[in-house]
């Protein structure tokens, strides 16, 4: 017999009806539920609430609807609170009802001028030390790379500062205006970044660059350093797309220490970090830099010349010469202080009769050979560079971060939502708080996961293993010295 629905028809009441009981046990809202504590954030923004006036909403919801826009990738904030009230799970998320009152749009931009920065550094910072907490950082060796974020900004609000248009059309003059009017609003400590082209500047995001690669576009750049054990993103930063991403290698290092507790002891990175400046800064502190050397390519570029490398000429230390190819002394010529170097030279008699110049140089002068002031430090640290451990290294940090970036774009990574460097940065903390909670709730409760990278910690004789890690070694003791080899001390 065949069954007919009839017409719907609206109930006055519920009951036995409870949003929990809707959502199913393994829903990735509530294991993050479970993980997160929001309630932080309350001590993290008293200081920028009065005590008078109209009752804000409370900020751990606000916090959790700016996790939702970027987790779901919403195209607006006023699209996620016209499709809050027909999600039931984020209803159940955010600890509302099905007859709460939902908040205006406008309170997510509200507070994030208000609170700035510092809160999404702060739940970025937590959610990093969780990972460590569960054993999922390495810390030993990091990957750093960056990748280029389209600005919220149309091409056509690029103006020429320097043209004379903008004395002849008075529309100019109205740009400039709004320029400076953006400048006043902005706060000093969140324009930390001077721009290298100060000439072309977007009326609508001045702190966006123009980056030319195939075509000029508006862009941030987006710097990062991932863990090698689970690809954890332990440190984050976002600068103008114009500015050289190898003056970033140190900084995000030192952040990586902060948030994790760790030194880095191998820093991986592509040939643009294979700077004199690179090599010589984690030669200082005890790191060991897998980064292609820069200098290198000019050395392949003169090969392909048929001209000689200047690993062709061999320096004495004790005349502080060097010895060309055709057997002739290069003598100090120079001393530039602002690149730590010296220039070497033979006489220009000697190097214009040289039977070989051809193949030596093509410079009227003659043949220069630069050495750095610290030039075996420097040399000790290339070799490293082009060891095949080094090698090995970089062609796993190609498509490590390539796959860190490309799980980013499922959260809207690759444009900018908000404009405004500091804005660019909030989007970025909570996307890489997003990938290391995926991380997290991926590998987090594997015990043998856990188990073996305790033991690798207690190897290397890093005292931060957490306790919850040291129950679980007390169980499996004998099969981590069974499949790892490793001899694992008994907890009191």
């Amino acid at each position: 017999m065949m069954g007919y629905q009839p017409p719907p028809q609206e109930k006055l009441f519920y009951t036995n009806f409870a949003l929990d009981k809707r959502i199913r046990p393994n829903h990735p809202l509530r294991r993050i539920t479970q993980l997160i504590d929001f309630e932080f954030v309350y001590q993290e923004v008293a200081a920028t609430y009065g005590t008078r006036g109209n009752v804000s909403v409370p900020p751990s919801i606000i916090l959790k609807l700016m996790l939702l826009l970027l987790l779901y990738n919403v195209r607006s904030e006023r699209e996620l609170m016209e499709t809050l009230p027909e999600r039931l799970d984020w209803l159940w998320f955010l600890g509302y009802d099905l007859d709460t009152e939902i908040p205006d749009h406008s309170v997510l931009s509200k507070a994030r001028r208000r609170w700035g920065v510092a809160v999404f550094k702060s739940l970025f910072e937590r959610m990093v030390w969780q990972c460590v907490q569960a054993g999922l950082v390495d810390g030993s060796k990091i990957f750093i790379d960056a990748s280029l974020v389209e600005a919220n900004a149309s091409n056509n609000s690029v103006v020429d500062t320097q043209s004379l248009k903008r004395h002849l059309n008075g529309q100019y003059q109205e740009l400039e205006k709004r320029l400076t009017e953006k400048e006043e609003e902005e706060p000093s400590d969140k324009r930390p970044y001077r721009k290298i082209n100060s000439r072309y500047v977007s009326t609508t995001d001045p702190d966006a660059a123009i980056v030319r690669r195939g075509v000029s576009k508006l862009c941030y750049e987006v710097h990062r350093s991932v863990d090698v054990h689970s690809e954890v993103i332990t440190a984050a930063q976002v600068t103008p797309g114009d500015v050289n991403e190898a003056h970033l290698l140190i900084p995000l290092t030192e952040v990586h220490h902060q948030n994790t507790s760790c030194s880095a002891r191998v820093v991986v990175a592509d040939s643009k970090y294979g700077t004199i400046e690179n090599f010589l800064a984690c030669h200082d502190r005890g790191m060991r830099a897998h980064i292609p050397d820069l200098g290198q390519v000019a050395t392949e570029r003169n090969t392909a010349r048929r001209i000689f490398p200047e690993t062709a000429f061999e320096y004495d230390p004790q005349t502080d010469t060097y010895r060309c190819p055709a057997g002739n002394r290069l003598f100090r010529k120079s001393l530039h202080l602002a690149r730590q170097s010296i220039d070497y030279a033979a006489p220009k008699a000697v190097c214009a009769a040289c039977t070989i110049r051809e193949q030596c140089t093509q410079n009227r002068t003659g043949r220069t050979v630069k050495r750095h002031l610290r030039q075996e430090a420097l040399n000790q640290m290339r070799a490293i560079s082009r060891s095949s451990q080094a090698r090995r290294d970089q062609r796993i940090r190609q498509h490590l971060m390539e796959r860190s970036f490309a799980r980013s774009t499922r959260y809207g990574f690759d444009r900018a939502r908000w404009r405004g460097l500091w804005r660019v940065r909030i989007q970025e903390y909570l996307v890489c708080t997003i990938q290391n909670i995926q991380v997290l709730l991926k590998y987090g409760r594997d015990p043998k996961k856990r188990v073996a990278m305790a033991a690798r910690q207690i190897e290397k004789g890093w005292g931060w293993v957490s306790t919850s890690m040291n129950g679980a070694l007390l169980s499996v003791n004998k099969r981590i010295q069974i499949h790892l080899n490793v001899a694992v001390p008994q907890f009191v």
